[in-house]
């Protein structure tokens, strides 16, 4: 049932194009929450099949005129398109429907700008952000119309506003790719001076609301924000976890979430955060168990840590939010291996909110820590998970 939109929040109209892509979303959920955690309401979603976009408006023009009729009979104030929209298809869809029609890169954007707080993320943010507009200069506006230079106006045709624009959009690029490169060479002292005094650096990485944030807090006791929306953490924390078996302390750090068709410039933008994955000695994979898309999810993070160089770093594969699972669901046992991408992987299930299977997570990041890898071992040969979750699982000692 579609909800009515309060004042404070524009009622929006969410639109699907089902591509044939495997993880395509039939019920717009997750665009669904990307728009709530932006500000908006969803009041009505659509959804149609297509071979392939339309070069002019993504859609065709019947799907057109239906979310025209329908954007009128909710009186919806946006149009959000669930996949990315060229510049030209924006314009000539804006022009269609009469009302303003955004893209889900423009929503994850509007997010990261809506939740940055630290120095260095509003700069990754508004590099994103340039990044993106730089691309939008297509003439959607009436003011993008040639200017005429010259004395007198006899001189030949002057800088066209859209290429002032351009320009004044590339140097702010500039300017602030600078001082994220400033922020990139402080990271990298902060870096070295750990490694003089050989820190264990673990790294939080996983899709958005998997819960890392609050595995954090579990771990650490600290107060960093949690939530149940998509991007509640946008800025990496890094506090210190004493591991008493290893009689020694490591730097743990809690880092973005990703998430389904993160736009590239995204991932370069905030590749100075990105980069404490990549230099990570254990990437503690958090996971929701709970979710039915778990294993999308999952392949959506092994694709980023590709792009940012960080896949081949030894994982863990925490499966959070055990509490959530129904009983028949549950796993027989909370440690087990599987294989991903090639490689076997130790699997540990926990819930980050109730405590259960934080002391065996614990046990394992000790070892982890006295071996400088992730090894196996104990007694006992636990049953895989109750459930046929689809990665190939192995029974392993607990």
């Amino acid at each position: 049932m579609p909800r009515t939109a309060t004042p404070e929040r524009a009622a929006a109209i969410l639109v699907g194009v089902d591509l044939g892509v495997p993880h395509f979303d039939g019920q717009l959920q997750e665009l669904g929450l990307l728009a709530e955690t932006a500000g908006l309401q969803p009041v009505a979603r659509l959804t149609c099949k297509r071979q392939a976009p339309d070069a002019a408006l993504f859609v065709g023009r019947g799907k057109v005129e239906e979310i025209r009729l329908l954007a009128q009979s909710e009186g919806a104030r946006e149009v959000l398109f669930d996949q990315a929209l060229s510049p030209v298809q924006q314009r000539n869809l804006e022009r269609a429907i009469g009302l303003p029609v955004n893209d889900r890169t423009l929503l994850i954007l509007e997010i990261f700008a809506q939740r940055a707080r630290s120095h260095e993320g509003k700069l990754q943010v508004e590099l994103a952000r340039l990044q993106y507009l730089s691309t939008r200069l297509v003439r959607r506006w009436s003011h993008l119309e040639r200017q005429q230079g010259g004395i007198g106006g006899r001189g030949g045709p002057g800088e066209t506003q859209i290429e002032l624009d351009r320009r004044m959009i590339g140097e702010a690029i500039k300017r602030t790719k600078d001082r994220l490169q400033k922020v990139k060479r402080q990271r990298q002292t902060q870096r070295r001076q750990r490694e003089r005094r050989h820190t264990f650096n673990i790294s939080l990485v996983g899709y958005t609301n998997a819960g890392k944030s609050t595995l954090f807090n579990a771990l650490v006791k600290a107060r960093a924000y949690a939530a149940d929306q998509l991007f509640a953490t946008l800025d990496t924390t890094t506090r210190q976890l004493y591991l008493g078996q290893a009689g020694r302390s490591v730097s743990l750090s809690d880092t973005v979430g990703f998430i389904r068709d993160l736009p590239h410039g995204l991932i370069e933008a905030f590749e100075a955060t990105l980069q404490e994955a990549a230099d990570a000695d254990l990437l503690l994979h958090v996971v929701d168990a709970a979710n039915p898309g778990h294993l999308e999810q999952i392949e959506e993070v092994q694709r980023v840590l590709r792009e940012i160089g960080a896949a081949e770093l030894p994982q863990l594969l925490v499966f959070n939010k055990l509490d959530e699972l129904e009983p028949a669901r549950r796993p027989l046992q909370l440690k087990d291996s599987v294989t991903l991408d090639g490689r076997e992987l130790t699997r540990i299930f926990v819930s980050a909110r109730s405590g259960e299977g934080l002391p065996l997570l614990r046990a394992e990041l000790e070892a982890a820590v006295q071996s400088q890898a992730l090894e196996a071992g104990g007694d006992g040969v636990p049953a895989p998970i109750g459930h046929n979750d689809g990665l190939h699982s192995r029974e392993v000692d607990a």
